[in-house]
């Protein structure tokens, strides 16, 4: 289980600056959030207003709890869609709604996936794909979570539609994050993947991960059980 060095979450102040995925593949630009001149913009007719940043793909945040000792029997019901985005602006107004995941009850399932791809293995762009695990102690995943978020829709892993969306599973011991590609025989998409989510996510080299097969998933009905793990 890894436990990253205590840091404080990226925040969106007044002076803030993020980094994001232009349209372009794999070139980075400089998202800046200043609210006082936003502000100041906003209250000047004559301003120009800047263009969106619109991202490669549009994406969806899904929402999903369950009480402990509660059985879900239609997991795709339980969920909820929260939100569609297009853009850097639309995406942090988004995220920004979302509680962060050390403030939510356990046993909930934040979910980030391409627009039109359920988070659930049965769906088409799913079910010869697999996803990638890391598990983390308490108090890491706000952090973890949003460095991946950032990198998905700014396209950083550059494998076009094989990252299908991603997922933040609180549970009482650990916390859980997932990232699921469209296809799990792709060996060489599937390594670069691994390594290109250690990167971003800022972890060492011996950091273990798990993989699973929606395959073995849907045979024995579990996420993060019979798991293979590499590091």
């Amino acid at each position: 289980m890894y436990a990253a060095p205590s840091a404080p979450l990226e925040t969106k102040s007044t002076h803030d600056t993020l980094c994001l995925l232009s349209t372009k593949p794999t070139k980075l630009v400089q998202y800046k959030r200043d609210k006082a001149s936003e502000a100041s913009a906003a209250n000047a007719s004559t301003e120009p207003v800047d263009e969106p940043h619109v991202l490669r793909f549009a994406w969806s945040f899904w929402f999903i709890h369950r009480a402990p000792g509660h059985k879900i029997s239609d997991y795709e019901a339980a969920m909820t869609r929260v939100a569609t985005f297009s853009t850097v602006e639309t995406f942090w107004a988004s995220y920004s709604h979302l509680k962060r995941a050390d403030k939510v009850p356990t046993i909930t399932d934040y979910h980030m996936f391409r627009a039109g791809v359920r988070p659930v293995w049965e769906d088409t762009a799913n079910m010869a794909g697999g996803k990638w695990m890391i598990r983390l102690k308490k108090g890491v995943s706000p952090r973890m979570w949003e460095k991946l978020c950032m990198a998905v829709v700014g396209d950083v892993f550059n494998v076009g539609d094989q990252v299908c969306g991603i997922v933040l599973s609180i549970r009482n011991s650990e916390d859980i994050v997932s990232l699921w590609n469209k296809n799990a025989l792709d060996t060489k998409t599937t390594v670069h993947i691994r390594d290109a989510m250690k990167s971003v996510m800022g972890l060492p080299a011996s950091c273990v991960l798990e993989y699973k097969a929606h395959n073995d998933s849907l045979r024995d009905n579990s996420s993060f059980r019979n798991t293979d793990v590499y590091k």
